[in-house]
């Protein structure tokens, strides 16, 4: 009778004790994936493409380096954008102020600067090698800076700008993208697990047909204008001669610009800022593909990179005993350099 009792504490023992390492197990994986990703995502991407050319095309360029500089602002290093410009208006010989492009007619900040990296220019910007970015379709010998790397645990966000139409963006009016091109796309990058969540953005005519097609998920889509509107540019500067910048990236820029890498806006606070009477179009915004509220997505959460940081109240000190010197010597160059380095984990 007590070999019994003893046999069946031992066995309860043994359960309580398989239990608790499980629940142990799921709490810490639950809180890992929480500190590792926000929103599901654990790194972003950008990819910026203006789809024109030709000087009077100005504010197509302003555009896309205007998200690109806000893009970089938040967080989001060169390693991870893809910027495709089909001309370059800051070298353009009508440009009265060489090597520069302003998106405000008081050229109150030079956009293109000295630390802008183009991954695709001029005839490089096609339909063909725009899709074969998203798909990760490239040739072996593509530069890694040409490359999309992006992986399941990825937000990416695409912004396109220039002239279209009813389910059509034109490339460099050479060739167009359809609608039904830039879905099966997006089909792809999900069965090839290339993304974790995508924001789609569109500034042209017509913008919210470019989005009609488009079948994956957690894809969430805006544009500029409806079926049948046109987008509008927002000013120009006499001095340059052109437009600077679209209503639809101008009123973006507004809202984003007040966003910084700790900022709680979330992409409903930046869809109800469109005001179409501002915009002189409606803008669109697709959301039946994406799966969370748009009210729990932070803005920050596409145009900006991850920033998990965890505070902790204990101190950590490092001896002297922790400092390593490492000497690297360099053959090619034959010369030493050394470096001190601190073993943290």
């Amino acid at each position: 009778m007590t070999f019994n009792i003893i046999r069946f504490l031992t066995i309860l023992i043994i359960l309580y004790t398989i239990i608790s390492q499980i629940s142990l197990a799921q709490d810490t994986e639950a809180i890992v994936d929480g500190f590792f990703s926000r929103g599901g995502h654990t790194n972003n991407w950008a990819v910026l493409v203006c789809t024109s050319r030709f000087w009077f095309n100005y504010r197509h360029i302003a555009n896309t380096l205007s998200i690109y500089r806000t893009v970089k602002r938040l967080g989001i290093p060169d390693s991870n954008i893809i910027l495709m410009l089909a001309d370059d208006v800051a070298c353009n010989p009508r440009n009265a102020f060489p090597a520069t492009v302003f998106n405000n007619a008081g050229r109150y900040l030079d956009l293109y600067g000295d630390n802008v990296e183009v991954d695709y220019r001029g005839y490089e910007v096609t339909v063909e090698n725009f899709i074969r970015v998203l798909t990760g379709r490239v040739a072996p010998d593509t530069p890694r800076s040409k490359r999309l790397l992006s992986d399941d645990r990825s937000n990416i966000l695409v912004y396109m700008t220039g002239h279209g139409g009813n389910e059509f963006l034109k490339f460099q009016d050479a060739e167009e993208i359809s609608s039904f091109d830039l879905a099966d796309a997006f089909e792809q990058m999900w069965e090839k697990r290339r993304y974790h969540e995508v924001l789609f953005m569109i500034d042209t005519c017509q913008a919210n047909t470019m989005y009609s097609q488009i079948y994956s998920p957690n894809i969430l889509a805006t544009g500029s204008s409806e079926l049948g509107e046109n987008s509008y540019s927002h000013h120009m500067d006499t001095d340059i001669g052109v437009a600077v910048i679209d209503r639809f990236t101008y009123y973006n820029l507004e809202f984003l610009e007040k966003v910084d890498m700790q900022s709680k806006a979330t992409l409903k606070d930046l869809f109800n800022s469109y005001n179409p009477n501002f915009i002189h179009s409606t803008p669109g915004v697709r959301s039946d593909l994406f799966s969370r509220p748009l009210d729990k997505v932070l803005v920050t959460d596409f145009f900006g990179s991850v920033q998990n940081i965890e505070l902790t109240g204990q101190q950590y000190n490092i001896s002297n005993s922790d400092i390593v010197n490492e000497t690297i010597i360099s053959d090619e160059s034959n010369f030493k350099v050394n470096y001190d380095f601190a073993y943290f984990f």
